[in-house]
């Protein structure tokens, strides 16, 4: 499982995640709600090891991130927000580049980049630098090497930013796909997403969590059974707690 337990981290005087506890198991795909500044990409950096917390300890499949940070960022595949590439590489060169990181060698290293070429749909730009495709191309790229090693963990930073609808359909029927032997966080803003893919739904704001449960049953908490409604409530209601505080 991945297990949070108090995170914090602070940025001198702010504060941008506060003391935030969560577990994630096998099976679930978490979408992690919450507006811009919430704190969500700050966390997903915590988990992943790109960022060390100010406070608290995330564990990934038994692995303390700050203690085994290999061994945790074995099991992971991570798609940070904006889908950083080396742009001068071919697409097909930073797969094999992806690949020698992630000690992928003779017939597992050609099925594992046969099938993300597959099914991230990338066979038409293999060739080309990734710096010369559209903004949707460089997520998918930014996708398959997430998913290239086969890991148990996916955390996903709004994984569909810049797809058109049929290519996000895609990419959200590839995470429903491996879902069921995963653990899937994604980020995201996109509150329709959380439907199509998302079992279970944390909202943050002001860097704490406001909110843990199904979708379902969120969106069952306003009278018009709309998700976007009981986001908008619990994260205005923050909000104003906020600016009454200071």
């Amino acid at each position: 499982m991945i297990e949070i337990n108090h995170l914090s981290k602070r940025f001198g005087a702010l504060t941008a995640v506060d003391d935030v506890t969560f577990s994630v198991a096998p099976g679930q795909v978490l979408g992690f709600l919450g507006p811009n500044g919430a704190g969500k990409s700050t966390t997903m950096k915590m988990i992943t090891g790109f960022l060390a917390p100010s406070h608290g300890t995330v564990r990934v499949c038994g692995h303390d991130i700050e203690q085994a940070p290999l061994a945790a960022k074995q099991v992971m595949g991570y798609l940070p927000e904006g889908a950083p590439c080396y742009g001068e590489m071919t697409v097909s060169g930073f797969l094999d580049f992806i690949a020698d990181i992630r000690n992928l060698r003779g017939e597992l290293r050609t099925q594992r980049k046969r099938d993300v070429i597959e099914r991230l749909a990338l066979q038409s730009v293999l060739e080309q630098s990734i710096d010369t495709l559209s903004k949707g191309f460089r997520r998918r790229v930014g996708l398959a090497q997430a998913i290239l090693h086969d890991p148990k963990v996916l955390i996903l930073d709004e994984p569909t930013d810049g797809l058109d609808p049929n290519q996000k359909h895609e990419v959200r029927t590839l995470i429903n796909q491996m879902a069921k032997d995963k653990i899937i966080v994604i980020s995201t803003h996109i509150l329709e997403e959380v439907d199509a893919v998302c079992n279970r739904a944390i909202i943050i704001a002001g860097g704490r969590v406001l909110a843990d449960d199904t979708p379902k049953a969120l969106a069952a908490r306003a009278p018009s059974g709309r998700l976007d409604d009981v986001f908008r409530a619990i994260t205005t209601g923050a909000a104003a707690m906020e600016v009454s505080h200071a």
